[in-house]
C-alpha cells in the first residue's frame, strides 16, 4: 500500500502515462487506426481519472504544503507553468467527458470538433503536471 507522501510520485507517473496514451492515440487517428485510437484515448481517460482521484485524495489528506524553493530564472518559469497549468487543468475533465460521450454516441463530427481543442490542452496539462512535480520534488 502506498503511503500518502508517495502519491505525488504516483501522480507524476499517471500524468506521464496519460501523455503517452494521448500521443499514441493522436498518431493512431492520423493513420486512421480508429481501433487503436479508441483504446488509447479510453486508456488516457482512465489514467487521468485515476490521477485526479489520487491528486484530490492527497491534497485532502496531506498536511504538507509544498512551496517552490527555486531561485533565479527557474522561479518565474515555475510560476508561469503553474499559473497556466491550473486553469487549463480545470477544463480537461468536462471536455474529456464530453468528447468521450460524443464518441460513444458516434457523433464523430462533434467529437472531432471538441477533441481539436481538448487534445493540446490535455497534452499540455499532462506534461506540465510532470514538470511541476519535477520542479517541486526533484530539482
Amino acid at each position: 500500500m502506498l503511503e500518502i507522501h508517495q502519491l505525488p510520485t504516483l501522480n507524476a507517473l499517471l500524468n506521464s502515462t496519460s501523455f503517452v496514451f494521448l500521443l499514441i492515440g493522436w498518431i493512431a487517428i492520423k493513420k486512421e487506426n480508429k481501433k487503436l485510437h479508441a483504446k488509447m484515448m479510453c486508456s488516457a481517460f482512465v489514467v487521468s481519472t485515476l490521477f485526479l482521484t489520487s491528486y484530490l485524495y492527497y491534497h485532502y489528506n496531506s498536511s504538507v504544503i509544498n512551496h517552490y524553493q527555486g531561485e533565479g530564472i527557474s522561479r518565474p518559469i515555475y510560476f508561469f507553468i503553474l499559473f497556466t497549468h491550473i486553469p487549463l487543468a480545470g477544463l480537461v475533465p468536462p471536455l474529456a467527458l464530453t468528447t468521450l460521450i460524443l464518441a460513444i454516441k458516434q457523433k464523430f463530427g462533434a467529437h472531432k470538433a471538441v477533441a481539436r481543442w481538448l487534445w493540446p490542452i490535455w497534452m499540455y496539462v499532462s506534461l506540465t503536471g510532470v514538470l511541476i512535480y519535477l520542479m517541486l520534488y526533484l530539482l
